[in-house]
């Protein structure tokens, strides 16, 4: 299949900044074209609480891509997280009673896409495994089988949350291509394929929820979100020393850490409204509260990895998204996760004029959903193509070898009988004196 360039668009809706990039995609590579942000306002954790304000938001984050793009896209990919997305295991079949085709595979996954329960709506459906006969196979193609099975990772979200997202986005004039959850994208821009085949997990600390993806066997096996980020931990300084949630970020950004240090104290002057009157904020307390909220996010994440992986993750652990840039985060993540740690921002082969910009953790999703989206693209293309395609016939099963009955015997010659109503010719009759005089005519021939 032929890989046309096309411009992909992705939206990352996150409870503390919008952003928006558009990307010409092909060749293995992404020139970005556009990028734009703007203040969250109408998101807590990775939930709508307010249209409104969510698309001013979005327009404002279209509005700054513009300034430097002229765009001609109207859909885009956007991200989904939060605490009422959820996630299971399902197996799905389908008869194939023949050869496996393309089109089967195809079929298996709409398949799996139209496992909903009441009130959800599926968001991806993730292949984990084909199965013939009982035996797991790597590729099914071209293998002779009665029943095709695959084993899926199915994402859901509740219907009205996601509708809630695709209304912002339509609000903002553009239309919504797909849904995808976001730590999935993440791990589309920081996660190597090696790392995803040896067993890897990821944890993106974004603003309002912090996401989890665990790969084992180069597949994703479970996926979890932790309804505590950045924000929260900005929440806290700013309730604590009673200054704003914007002068607590800045703090946070400029002087916090996660990890306190012990030994001489170091007080930051905080000015207020108020003349003469400003806050000193201790940045010893302030690592004290960021480490209390680190420790809560990276022991809730502990606890969902000890069922995959009950000792050390094999390729480590890698962070990202804005809550990982918390100075000796690495470093408490380390000592209570008991694995390697590795800060991570977007890897891709990534040129234009935005592309510096879009290489750090805060826009691994972003990134990662335009990945996504262009796979999603191929995607569609190659269905189409198969699809055309006429329907594969089903081989005729092989006719039994019947082995020829033998020949019966020639049945014995029977004396031909006559009609009943056929007189037979009688035989000449001899008399008693013919024959004595026979008897005697031959003794004298003797004589």
């Amino acid at each position: 299949m032929d890989d046309i360039k096309k411009t992909i668009a992705a939206i990352d809706i996150g409870t503390t900044k919008i952003a928006t990039v558009a990307a010409k995609c092909g060749n293995g590579k992404f020139e970005v074209l556009g990028f734009g942000t703007a203040p969250s306002y109408g998101i807590k954790h990775g939930v709508v609480r307010n249209i409104e304000e969510t698309v001013k938001a979005i327009t404002i984050s279209l509005n700054k891509l513009g300034e430097t793009y002229d765009a001609n896209f109207n859909e885009v990919y956007v991200g989904i997280a939060g605490q009422y997305v959820r996630t299971a295991s399902n197996t799905c079949r389908i008869l194939v009673n023949g050869i496996v085709s393309e089109r089967h595979l195809i079929e298996l996954k709409d398949m799996a896409m139209n496992v909903v329960r009441p009130g959800t709506e599926t968001i991806d459906a993730i292949l984990l495994s084909y199965s013939i006969d009982g035996q797991t196979v790597e590729n099914p193609l071209g293998k002779h089988c009665e029943y095709l099975f695959g084993n899926f990772h199915i994402i859901t979200g509740q219907t009205m949350m996601v509708n809630n997202i695709k209304k912002c986005v339509n609000n903002a004039g553009l239309d919504v291509s797909a849904v995808f959850l976001e730590p999935l994208a993440s791990a589309e821009a920081v996660l190597s394929e090696d790392e995803k085949r040896k067993g890897v997990a990821l944890i993106d600390i974004g603003g309002g929820t912090s996401d989890l993806a665990v790969y084992r066997d180069g597949e994703i096996v479970h996926t979890a979100v932790i309804p505590i980020g950045g924000a929260t931990v900005t929440g806290d300084i700013a309730d604590k020393f009673g200054i704003t949630y914007e002068q607590a970020e800045n703090m946070k950004c400029l002087y916090g850490s996660a990890v306190h240090i012990s030994g001489s104290d170091v007080s930051i002057e905080v000015k207020t409204a108020r003349v003469n009157n400003n806050i000193y904020v201790s940045r010893n307390e302030m690592s004290e509260v960021i480490q209390a909220r680190m420790e809560e996010i990276l022991n809730a994440v502990k606890f969902q990895l000890e069922t995959i992986y009950p000792d050390t993750v094999p390729a480590g652990i890698v962070m990202t998204g804005g809550g990982s840039l918390v100075a000796n985060l690495n470093q408490l993540a380390s000592f209570i996760m008991k694995n390697n740690i590795r800060i991570a921002s977007p890897m891709l082969a990534l040129d234009g004029l935005y592309a510096e910009s879009l290489r750090k953790p805060q826009y691994s999703t972003v990134v990662g959903l335009v990945v996504k989206g262009y796979e999603h693209e191929q995607g569609l293309r190659k269905k189409e193509l198969v699809m055309r395609e006429p329907e594969p016939v089903p081989e005729p099963e092989p006719e039994p070898v019947v082995a020829p009955e033998p020949e019966p015997a020639p049945a014995p010659e029977q004396e031909k009988k006559q009609p009943a109503d056929v007189k037979q010719p009688e035989k000449p009759k001899k008399n008693f004196r013919d024959m004595l005089k026979s008897i005697v005519d031959k003794f004298e021939d003797d004589e």
